[in-house]
């Protein structure tokens, strides 16, 4: 059976419906990942619709599983996760099983452009969290909630209750 758009896409072969490969997208500079609203689908994909891009891929079952099968696919997700987390001033550690999420040097900076009241990223965050968990990367998505709880406790009416919410479940959602 032929590999899925998605997969392609994450082999590195394949491109996104701009014609974009993988590559150009995690070459993207800060500012192009502000700008750019429609590769989040291709780097997060879900089984549902997008509702601001209808040309992202579905994520299907058997995508799941080659995720699940293929270190170099999740590999790759890593990738695409850690290019987010430097947008949000985060980053990521592994240590064999143990995976960690921590503010980076430049999160003070880097939060005033996404840490507002209904932010668009609020929306990005919940979609990473359940595509991680999707994919295979559970213990990447335990570990961003775990480092947006310590924001959220920090600035509980800029991303309300609602939000966090959607996080929590997001990260645990089968």
């Amino acid at each position: 059976m032929p590999e899925s758009r998605l997969v392609e896409f994450y082999r590195g072969h394949g491109r996104d419906h701009r014609g974009r490969l993988l590559s150009h997208i995690l070459g993207f500079d800060l500012d192009e990942l502000e700008s750019h609203h429609d590769y989040i689908q291709w780097l997060f994909p879900l089984p549902e619709p997008s509702g601001a891009n209808a040309s992202a891929p579905l994520l299907s079952k058997e995508d799941m599983t080659a995720f699940d099968t293929d270190d170099s696919l999740r590999r790759a997700l890593v990738q695409s996760l850690e290019l987010m987390l430097q947008f949000y001033g985060l980053k990521v550690s592994a240590r064999g099983p143990d995976v960690s999420v921590a503010r980076g040097g430049d999160f003070d900076e880097r939060s005033r452009l996404w840490l507002t009241t209904g932010n668009h990223n609020f929306l990005r965050i919940s979609r990473m969290l359940r595509s991680l968990w999707l994919l295979g990367l559970d213990s990447h998505a335990v570990a961003f909630l775990e480092c947006l709880e310590g924001i959220y406790a920090e600035n509980p009416m800029t991303i309300g209750s609602t939000t966090i919410g959607y996080w929590r479940r997001a990260a645990t959602a089968t």
